[in-house]
């Protein structure tokens, strides 16, 4: 499938991590032209018609969604795809209510941007995983009416109401191999870097270096985040022997470790309203020394903090651990996951 697509965001960073990282894994799709201003998207739209629009909401001159109200009126067939860092349930909806096609949230777009496009193009309208359930079934609807709202009033709503607390995401990755993991990983926090927000990774040595240039190559600047500190990078091991006690994890030490972390990453993001991903194989070193109970328990802890802080969780276990061919510790390590990828 070919798809010429415009990418409308103010930030160069996140254009980029689009353009080189997510985008060419599909041949045949080609970003077109790149915009960073509302009033600029809507002429290109109208000049060049590309088959999609990736469109921010947070757009300097016109906000994304008077865009979207504008290009819609626009005789093309242009869809439009939300790719926005903001998550409130009224922004949302009254993105959806434009007429656009669907909605993802800047967090999710690693995993989910190219599943997007392909609903899209499929005439379904997607919704970050994030917010299913949770969105109103009126902005679910796919020929739901615009709602004409005063820009006023949207402005509002983005300073009222930036972004949607404590969302938990807690995921698990089952991964095949070493390209696998690159690939998940790099997403998974390579995103949320790229606009601003903080990363903490648990991992062996040879994952981290992994991550570190593989990161470096889709135009992250990994030095400077690290000396800002809000890309903070750990060896699973050692990290494991901070709150262990007897192989057990213990609740008090697991927490204030994870508070002292998550807050000193914060507070040296850019993001206005940052939030941390976390990513972590030490789930996966305890299940190599058999301590399976001690695993799920580290889960169980991990879903308490997801509920609790602004964080995203991905946890990750080889193939090589064989935990899919025992159904029942396949079943509770899932159960303990928003969700659950394998590859």
């Amino acid at each position: 499938m070919n798809i010429r697509i415009l990418v409308a965001d103010d930030s160069e960073p996140w254009r980029r991590f689009v353009s080189s990282a997510i985008l060419p894994k599909k041949p045949g799709w080609h970003i077109v032209c790149e915009v960073s201003d509302g009033v600029e998207a809507v002429k290109k739209a109208e000049e060049l018609k590309p088959d999609l629009i990736l469109l921010d909401i947070g757009l300097p001159k016109l906000n994304g969604i008077e865009v979207a109200r504008q290009i819609t009126k626009i005789p093309s067939n242009s869809k439009i795809l939300f790719l926005s860092a903001f998550d409130s349930l009224e922004v949302v909806e009254e993105a959806l209510n434009t007429g656009a096609n669907g909605y993802i949230v800047k967090l999710d777009a690693g995993s989910e941007l190219v599943g997007a496009v392909e609903a899209v193009f499929q005439g379904k309208r997607y919704v970050s995983s994030r917010l299913k359930g949770v969105i109103s079934a009126q902005a679910e609807d796919a020929h739901a009416s615009d709602k004409p709202v005063h820009d006023e009033l949207l402005a509002s709503r983005l300073i009222r109401v930036p972004e949607m607390e404590f969302t938990r995401c807690h995921e698990v990755l089952f991964y095949s191999d070493d390209v696998v993991f690159l690939e998940s990983v790099t997403h998974f926090i390579g995103a949320p870097l790229s606009f601003g927000n903080a990363a903490v990774v648990f991992a062996t040595k040879p994952h981290r270096d992994m991550l570190f240039e593989e990161l470096k190559a889709q135009g992250v600047d990994v030095d400077v985040l690290i000396q800002q500190g809000s890309y903070v990078s750990l060896d699973a091991a050692d990290t494991l022997s901070k709150f262990m006690i007897n192989g057990w994890p213990d609740t008090d030490r697991f927490f204030e470790g994870f508070k002292n972390l998550i807050e000193s990453a914060s507070k040296a993001a850019n993001a206005k309203h940052p939030r941390v991903a976390i990513f972590g194989e030490r789930v996966a070193l305890l299940w190599a020394e058999g301590k399976r109970d001690a695993a799920i328990r580290l889960e169980q802890l991990g879903n308490d903090l997801a509920k609790t802080r602004k964080v995203d969780i991905l946890c990750a276990y080889p193939s090589r651990l064989r935990i899919q061919e025992d159904k029942h510790s396949f079943g509770v390590v899932c159960g303990e996951h928003s969700a659950v990828r394998s590859r």
